[in-house]
């Protein structure tokens, strides 16, 4: 029998990157011609990729982006981002000690994003804590992405992991619908890059913090699921 498996969203639930991803925007404006953007009004979009983060800049601007200026403003973003890693980004509190509890009980757990994987990968050996997951899997991973259950399910199966004892962690409506859409139980952060309360979305459970994510909360979430 396969092991339980907790799958992590990356942006706004395991890490928080907005202020390198904010950077990396303003670095790109401001190459562009723009004004750079205050964090305020711009975080709940970091949960969407940097396109569409360039793209309501534009709006907000006045001034909308065409494609062909777009793909040069998200190569700036992409070179100034990934030249920059770590940066300020950090694991948010407690969810380092919350895995490790977890896999210190023969789980396994795995990271889903729809960052490009080489951004992952490159960002969580940046931060030391790579070796935590059994597989780290982003948008150019498989043939499909979130919200598609096919990049969850697919998580799964490279970590080694049974779809049918999983729980994904996440703070958007994206990760909701992909694990809702693979009939996997989800739980919400509330703190992560969203433009509603992640509560909106039909999520099992919300939490504030990862003391919450606990192997009580966990364990009665497979339950109700297999």
């Amino acid at each position: 029998m396969k092991p339980p498996i907790i799958v992590f969203d990356l942006d706004g639930t395991l890490v928080d990157t907005a202020p390198d991803l904010l950077d990396a925007l303003n670095h790109a404006l401001v190459r562009a011609g723009f004004d750079a953007v205050i964090d305020d009004g711009f975080r709940k979009y970091v949960g969407k990729g940097a396109r569409v983060m360039l793209e309501r800049a534009g709006e907000a601007a006045g001034r909308p982006i065409a494609p062909a200026q777009l793909d040069v403003m998200m190569g700036d973003f992409l070179d100034h981002y990934q030249a920059n890693m770590p940066g300020r980004s950090r694991p948010y509190d407690s969810v380092i000690e919350a895995i490790e509890s977890f896999r210190s009980a023969d789980y396994l757990v795995a990271v889903c994003t729809n960052k490009v994987e080489s951004s992952a990968v490159r960002l969580l050996k940046a931060l030391e804590i790579d070796g935590l997951f059994s597989a780290i899997c982003g948008q150019d991973t498989f043939p499909v992405k979130k919200p598609d259950p096919g990049h969850l399910t697919g998580t799964i199966d490279m970590a080694g992991g049974d779809p049918r004892c999983a729980l994904m962690v996440g703070d958007s409506e994206t990760d909701i619908l992909t694990a809702q859409n693979a009939g996997i139980p989800v739980v919400a952060v509330d703190f992560g890059y969203t433009d509603r309360h992640v509560g909106e979305f039909g999520p099992d459970k919300v939490i504030s913090h990862y003391d919450a994510l606990d192997m009580d909360l966990v364990w009665s979430l497979l339950s109700r699921a297999a």
